[in-house]
């Protein structure tokens, strides 16, 4: 196992830098967007935001190639921005309409696209862990070099898909990743609190597995770290588990306050703010005001064109509500909607 340190990798130029920067504003911008509609009843159901993980999602997505496999957690949305997905897709699917990536019927947690190969966000915890692995098998099977990203949040390591998954991945040497985004607090739990071993990285150990922990807060770190990883299981060295450590700047959903907080720890997390640590960085390496402003004008033009996309966009109809239930045709598959009978033509007579 390897502890890898902020800024391990080789110092990377201003223009890479810029970019990242501009990649995590975009994050920051569309979930900040997301909770304002989310208060005005635009978005219903659960909503979970990246705010505060911005360098670990950009670390990881840079990490990986674009035939390799993304499976995410409830708190998807700025994996799907930066894994490809158009954003006013992404924004109608929150809003539930019929032009969201999953026409409407997913929202939030359940950000799917075939073609970027995000193969989805899994609003149950750890949902996504056997799936995943399964995935690896059958890439494994097919003798290719595509590998496949499972994302999951601290508080899914203390479940047994977890370390079924895990032990699944080891034994049988699956191209796989598991990186675990640590923001330090399953739901409102500390990790300390729930996690007798609280580096979780070190839980690879068990399974005789690579593993690391890299700073979530630093973009270049992340990024380096997810390449290594990405290298190790797709040379055929089996699994990695990764761990990136960083904040939360919200509660655990847009609807939770977050009191379990103290005023201490609250500033704190926004003092190692991720987003407004590579602005300093950028001013420091000697970009102006004037582009920095110029990104932050791109983005907000960006996401305010997502969030017309999704009001313009219709509602799906209530009589495609089952179309997706199933990829193919199953015999004897029911189409009726809620409260209608099971067989009309008996209620009929």
């Amino acid at each position: 196992m390897a502890r890898r340190k902020s800024g391990a990798s080789d110092k990377p130029d201003v223009e890479q830098l810029t970019e990242f920067y501009r990649q995590m504003l975009l994050v920051r911008r569309f979930e900040e967007r997301t909770a304002r509609a989310y208060t005005e009843a635009k978005i219903g159901g659960y909503c979970h935001l990246n705010l505060g993980e911005e360098a670990t999602v950009v670390g990881l997505m840079d990490g990986i190639e674009a035939r390799d496999y993304l499976f995410v957690s409830y708190r998807d949305h700025g994996y799907a921005l930066l894994r490809g997905m158009d954003p006013g897709r992404v924004m109608a699917e929150l809003y539930g309409r019929s032009d969201g990536v999953s026409r409407g019927w997913g929202g939030s947690m359940h950000l799917f696209d075939v073609e970027t190969r995000q193969l989805g966000g899994y609003g149950i915890v750890g949902g996504q862990l056997p799936l995943a692995t399964g995935a690896a098998l059958a890439l494994q099977y097919k003798e290719t070099d595509e590998i496949v990203l499972c994302q999951l949040g601290d508080g899914a390591t203390n479940i047994g898909a977890f370390h079924e998954a895990l032990n699944i991945a080891a034994l049988w040497q699956l191209p796989i990743v598991f990186a675990v985004v640590n923001n330090a607090l399953g739901m409102g739990t500390t990790v300390e609190m729930s996690s007798a071993e609280p580096e979780l990285y070190k839980r690879g150990a068990a399974y005789r597995m690579a593993s690391a922990r890299v700073d979530g807060n630093d973009v270049t770190a992340v990024r380096d770290a997810m390449r290594d990883a990405a290298a190790h299981a797709r040379s055929g060295k089996g699994p990695f588990l990764l761990e990136a450590t960083t904040g939360r700047l919200r509660g655990h959903s847009v609807v939770d306050p977050a009191t379990y907080r103290s005023a201490e720890e609250v500033a704190a997390v926004r003092k190692a703010d991720p987003v407004l640590a590579l602005h300093d960085r950028l001013q420091a390496a000697g970009v102006g005001d004037e582009s920095l402003a110029a990104i932050e004008q791109d983005v907000a033009t960006v996401v305010t064109k997502a969030v017309e996309f999704a009001e313009s966009s219709p509602k799906p109809e209530v009589g495609t509500l089952f179309d997706y239930t199933y990829a193919s045709p199953v015999p004897n598959d029911t189409r009726r909607r809620p409260a209608e009978p099971l067989f009309p033509e008996v209620v009929a007579r």
